[in-house]
């Protein structure tokens, strides 16, 4: 299993279809929903129906991971402890406001792991944040518990909380998008890309792909099969930003052996910031399991 999160496929936890199928995509992850997927009237058997589909198959080559309803549902508390014994990667928290929702998770998850069995803190948070004082908290959500590895935008709540006109190049939501990168990387976890809905539009899709790369997201949440390949190809390094970034980590170590303070590659000069860009690189394209030496 690669270390990148570049991809978190949503599959509905009440169609067994699909969950069957979900590891032959090859997303990084895997995400059983029984959350926005589920309508109300399918909740407890959707919950049974991912705990029995994951005590008889575990999907292998990717993380496992449960949208778990929210907290202000009758579903969340029986959602926690039903899904903690299965040992998913991670639970993913819809509609997280505050800090405090993110520890009130941490400690529900400490006593289903002590009951279960399973190491305390294993079992990690991904913090779904969909509305104003949300992204407002961001940054204090990102840093409530050792647990919680990455938040990421619920565009269309987010919309609807903030009276949003929906747009097809979603420029309404793209100071949000900005502050939850910005957010994540200051407290030092993953940025998470929100779901482009509209499977079908796939120039929108990689358009908005592209700019959420350089908006410093690290991964997109994805609800459709055919988004994977595209969103992988924009977050794996090409061969050529691997040469690239090689000559100048090679650059950086001859000027590192010779003592020199000035590093140049094609007469151009390098610096740190460019050097840490490559090194990155580097260890992104290793992760994804391409050639590097």
């Amino acid at each position: 299993m690669n270390s990148l999160y570049r991809t978190l496929l949503f599959v509905p936890g009440n169609n067994p279809s699909q969950m069957v199928n979900s590891e032959i995509y090859g997303a990084d992850s895997i995400i059983y929903d029984l959350e926005d997927a589920v309508s109300v009237h399918e909740k407890d058997a959707a919950r049974d129906l991912v705990r029995h589909f994951l005590m008889e198959h575990r999907p292998s080559g990717c993380r496992v991971g449960i949208r778990i309803n929210g907290q202000d549902t009758p579903y969340y508390d029986e959602d926690v402890r039903t899904m903690i014994p299965l040992k998913p990667d991670f639970l993913r928290l819809p509609k997280s406001e505050t800090a405090e929702d993110i520890r009130k998770l941490d400690v529900l998850m400490t006593e289903c792991e002590k009951g279960a069995g399973i190491e305390v803190g294993s079992i990690k948070i991904i913090a779904t944040i969909e509305t104003a004082l949300g992204v407002y908290n961001a940054f204090r959500i990102a840093k409530a518990s050792a647990r919680l590895i990455a938040i990421g935008l619920g565009a269309e709540d987010f919309r609807t909380d903030m009276h949003m006109t929906r747009s097809e190049d979603a420029q309404e939501i793209l100071f949000a998008r900005n502050l939850i990168s910005l957010s994540a990387h200051a407290a030092g976890v993953l940025p998470l890309d929100y779901v482009f809905s509209n499977f079908k539009n796939t120039e929108g899709f990689l358009a908005d792909v592209k700019l959420g790369k350089m908006l410093g997201f690290t991964g997109k949440s994805v609800i459709h099969p055919s988004q994977i390949p595209i969103v992988h190809s924009v977050y794996t390094p090409t061969d050529t930003e691997i040469e690239t970034a090689k000559n100048v980590v090679a650059a950086y170590k001859d000027a590192m052996e010779h003592a020199s303070g000035v590093i140049q590659l094609n007469g151009k000069m390098i610096d740190m910031p460019i050097v840490v860009r490559a090194q990155n690189t580097l260890e992104q394209a290793k992760a994804a399991g391409k050639e590097v030496e």
